[in-house]
């Protein structure tokens, strides 16, 4: 089991940025990669970005947040970060960190769906202002 915290959340005008962290506890060894996803009121919870844990920090993004959002990692700290540039009001929503222990198809390398991931954070809040 992979304990994930969230930290970097807040409040922020449109066109700023934002650093958000994943720390991760436990059997984080056996994960196979880890994604970022959001929550606003009223709507699903949306895939944002993806990275695998090992090897190559390969990276998969959402067309709503790509070359707006960076994924990384530092498997020594057993962090993952979304850097958030550019931000907008519609960005405003709780952001969520996952872990996927495990691939699931031989030929499909990034997953973006909310049941593809095995653990979740509790979330962070993140304010836009316009």
């Amino acid at each position: 089991q992979v304990q994930l915290v969230e930290s970097g959340g807040g409040l922020v005008q449109a066109g700023g940025s934002l650093k958000l962290s994943c720390a991760a506890s436990g059997r984080s060894s056996s994960t196979y990669a880890m994604g970022w996803f959001r929550q606003a009121p009223g709507k699903e919870r949306e895939f944002l970005a993806t990275i695998l844990w090992t090897g190559s920090p390969s990276t998969y993004y959402s067309d709503p947040v790509k070359g707006r959002f960076t994924i990384s990692r530092d498997n020594a700290k057993n962090t993952v970060y979304l850097q958030m540039n550019s931000l907008k009001p519609e960005d405003t929503a709780v952001y969520y960190c996952a872990a996927k222990r495990e691939r699931t198809y031989a030929g499909v390398y990034y997953y973006a769906s909310i049941n593809d991931y095995d653990n979740w954070g509790q979330g962070t809040q993140v304010t836009v202002s316009s």
